[in-house]
């Protein structure tokens, strides 16, 4: 808490329209993927960071950005990368953005997916206005490790969140779920966490 009482001494920053847009399309999203994806969906990566975010344009935390740069921001820009790709050219490079395009999903359901786009410019952007925070790696790796324990523990298998139970859309049956779930819990440690955490340190 002192963390984040220290990053709001500078003063507000972030223009007013910025903060509202971005809180009234989180009241839009939220009650639309909770009816369509359930409570659990919540639990992504992605969607936490959606929240996160809300929480870090009003405190103006870059605490709170740096957390969200160093765990979600390498996906969304592949992501990105992917999606744009395959818009552009027709190419599918990743099965990241397949829903995207897929037809059988409403227009509006895909148009709020964009928030992937929004996402890691915003964070950038914070980033880049704010600077990284030193101690974003500690406070991550406590975030994502309990996300990753709860969704093992409380979700169903076959919506594999986070991937906890396979590397893909279903869940794997070649090892036990708990030693599968170890190795889930370093790879997101020691091949995206610390190696982000490394490269934002050097870059800003």
């Amino acid at each position: 808490m002192e963390e984040l009482i220290a990053d709001m001494d500078a003063g507000t920053t972030i223009p007013l329209w910025i903060k509202t847009a971005y809180t009234v399309f989180v009241l839009i999203l939220v009650p639309v993927y909770w009816k369509k994806w359930g409570l659990a969906n919540f639990l992504w990566f992605s969607d936490i960071a959606l929240f996160v975010m809300l929480a870090a344009v009003w405190l103006e935390s870059r605490l709170l950005a740096s957390m969200m740069a160093v765990g979600v921001l390498a996906p969304e820009i592949a992501w990105n990368i992917a999606y744009f790709t395959r818009l552009l050219t027709g190419k599918n490079i990743l099965s990241l953005t397949n829903y995207m395009f897929d037809s059988s999903k409403p227009l509006y359901l895909r148009a709020l997916s964009l928030f992937h786009v929004i996402l890691p410019a915003l964070v950038i952007w914070m980033l880049v206005r704010f600077g990284f925070h030193e101690n974003a790696l500690f406070y991550q790796l406590a975030l994502g490790w309990v996300v990753l324990l709860v969704t093992f523990l409380f979700t169903n298998p076959s919506e594999n969140i986070n991937w906890v139970f396979g590397p893909g859309e279903k869940p794997q049956t070649k090892m036990n779920p708990a030693s599968y779930f170890l190795l889930i819990v370093a790879a997101f440690t020691f091949g995206l966490y610390i190696p982000s955490y490394l490269l934002l340190r050097w870059l800003f």
